[in-house]
Parts: C-alpha cells; sequence; structure tokens
C-alpha cells in the first residue's frame, strides 16, 4: 500500500499532506485514518503512546466518542526531506455540553511510500463557551490554503 505524496516533500506536496491528513481526520472515521500510517507506526499524543493501526483505531474510536462534534483544522509549519511540522485547532465538546479549543504541534516522518511511520503530538485544551465556536465541521473550499487563527 502507498500514499501519495511521496517524500522528498516540497511546499506544495507537504501542504497537500497536510490537507489530506485534515479531511481524512474530519470523517472522524477510525478505520479510514488508520490507513494512512504504516502498520508499525508509532505515535506520541500527549501522555499516550500508541503502536501499529490496531491501537491507533482503538485510540481514535475512543477519542471521538468521548470529543463529540470535533471539528480540526491543520497548517503546514515547516517540511524538510521526509519530515513535516503542523500546527492544529480543533474544537468539540463533552458529553456535558462544554466545549474545548484544542491547540497543538505535530511532527510527522514518512516511509519511502508515503504513509506516516511516526507521529508525536503535543496539545493543550482551552474550555470555550459554544458561543465562542470559529470552526465548524470541515474546512470549506473557499478556506483551503489559509492560516488558521492563532488565538
Amino acid at each position: 500500500m502507498s500514499r501519495p505524496p511521496f517524500p522528498p516533500f516540497d511546499e506544495q506536496t507537504a501542504a497537500q499532506k497536510v490537507q489530506a491528513a485534515e479531511d481524512a481526520w474530519n470523517t472522524r472515521d477510525p478505520e479510514k485514518v488508520a490507513l494512512a500510517y504504516t502498520e508499525d507506526s508509532v505515535w506520541r499524543n500527549r501522555d499516550r503512546h500508541v503502536t501499529g493501526r490496531a491501537e491507533i483505531v482503538r485510540f481514535l474510536t475512543e477519542k471521538w466518542e468521548r470529543e463529540l462534534d470535533y471539528a480540526l483544522r491543520k497548517e503546514l509549519w515547516g517540511f524538510r526531506g521526509n519530515r513535516i511540522a503542523v500546527r492544529f485547532q480543533y474544537e468539540c465538546h463533552n458529553a456535558e455540553g462544554q466545549w474545548f479549543r484544542s491547540y497543538g504541534n505535530e511532527l510527522w516522518e514518512f516511509s519511502e511510500d508515503g504513509l506516516m511511520r511516526r507521529r508525536e503530538a503535543s496539545i493543550n485544551d482551552l474550555p470555550i463557551d459554544e458561543s465562542e465556536r470559529r470552526i465548524f465541521g470541515p474546512r470549506p473550499e473557499s478556506e483551503r490554503g489559509r492560516s488558521i487563527p492563532v488565538f
């Protein structure tokens, strides 16, 4: 299995990878998302360590059972060779109705076939009022390629 574009990345292909990841994660479909990772992919997500597609599926299933109405924006931060750095924001609410905006950075490393073999994610959560939301579902075509607000 392979997932173009392939490394080494240039600005255009790195941006394509970032948008593809954003699009996939916004489906909230763990099986679909997991296909972008190598069979033995290694993650650090906050304080959790996840290894392999089966664990990725379990992790994402649990995540989206807790993080309701999840909507994500990612932005290319930098790239070199087979690595990409991303900043992101997402919003979701819990079962009690409390909304959150989560800010973070990810470091990605890809295999030669374009699958992600390593993902390091650092994430901070900010409780917000529903009236403060600014991310409503997947990114519209008209907003693709635009920066996400810093705060």
